[in-house]
């Protein structure tokens, strides 16, 4: 009886260790990206003093301070912040219900169906930035529905998904440069622009789509977040413990689906964000407990540095996913180096 109690002891203080992690963690994430927050407003050409933004922000009228803050600013770190928590949030969500930390919405071709179908309304249609958005985000939602039924068969299938979602990867993107060739010479620096993911140009009037899709579905996606770290333990087992794994399976898919693509048509695909976001929040913070918020967090942090290392740290500016990507890289070949030597290649 006392080594049933010492044992039950000893699992309650690990439960309880590790919840005192995960609120440390995630509070500090949360202090990390208010600060950087604060720096994009505070930052540019003019470093204006805190006490005349926090002014212009409240409606006051400042002579160079209000049209540098409110104007551009302000929407370039919002955008920041939604999407890269959205890309952080829908990344995690992926590699944590495929079990595979390759399974990011990059990977699987789901921004790719967001991109061609931004590319093909700039250089073909020369559409409005509005339909460019909602363009992106139907050719989201198409894609990974396709994806899905393609890789449902007698059974869903985590592999086939991932293999299938490739494939769609590679034709996408060759759609991409083919209409990068034959589009007009005009067309070509927005697309490019948009391609390479960046927070130029954000306007205010453009943000509520994105800010409305994350504060609907971060609670949603919280909710199920339990059941997502049962998804881990196996089809059979999850079944066993009483989790709708198709049910649940659906609604986190069109969750994250919903984030990616709102975010991707706002900002274009930021590369690497929903791929590093996941793995940093899970050695930060550690198991045992779902890690969306820390997650999305880390990708909103991972956005703001980038846009902030991009804008100041070098000669010229660079958009927000080449700085995104030049750290992704890496750590891609990195993983794909490690997979291999283990055998899951």
């Amino acid at each position: 009886m006392k080594n049933q109690f010492g044992e039950i002891n000893f699992i309650m203080t690990g439960i309880r260790k590790r919840r005192r992690r995960w609120i440390q963690v995630t509070s500090l994430l949360f202090v990390l990206t208010c600060i950087l927050c604060c720096a994009m407003l505070l930052l540019g050409n003019t470093i204006y003093p805190i006490q005349e933004v926090i002014r212009s922000l409240s409606g006051e009228r400042i002579a160079g301070v209000t049209f540098a803050v409110n104007t551009i600013r302000l929407p370039r770190m919002l955008a920041g912040l939604f999407a890269g928590f959205a890309f952080g949030v829908a990344g995690y969500i992926f590699q944590t219900m495929l079990q595979n930390p390759l399974a990011n919405p990059n990977v699987l071709g789901i921004t790719s169906g967001s991109s061609a179908a931004a590319v093909l309304c700039i250089t073909m249609f020369h559409t409005s930035n509005a339909v460019v958005s909602f363009a992106s985000v139907i050719a989201g939602l198409i894609t990974v529905v396709f994806m899905y039924l393609l890789s449902r068969g007698k059974s869903f299938s985590i592999g086939r998904l991932i293999l299938i979602g490739i494939g769609i990867q590679a034709i996408l993107d060759a759609v991409i440069s083919y209409l990068l060739l034959i589009g007009s010479q005009q067309d070509i620096p927005a697309a490019l622009r948009w391609l390479n993911g960046s927070l130029n140009g954000s306007k205010i009037d453009e943000l509520p789509p994105l800010i409305i899709t994350v504060v609907i579905f971060t609670p949603i996606v919280l909710l199920l977040g339990k059941q997502l770290n049962i998804l881990e333990l196996g089809e059979q087992m999850a079944s066993s413990l009483g989790v709708s794994t198709d049910k649940t399976r659906v609604l986190l898919i069109v969750s994250s689906v919903f984030m990616i693509a709102i975010a991707t048509a706002t900002t274009g695909p930021i590369a690497f964000v929903s791929f590093l976001a996941g793995p940093i929040a899970n050695r930060l913070v550690g198991t045992g407990f779902s890690n969306i918020l820390p997650a999305g967090l880390v990708g909103a942090s991972l956005v703001l540095v980038a846009d902030l290392v991009g804008q100041f740290a070098f000669v010229y500016r660079f958009p927000v996913g080449v700085i995104t990507g030049l750290l992704g890289a890496p750590y891609l070949i990195l993983l794909l180096i490690r997979m291999n030597r283990k055998g899951e290649l």
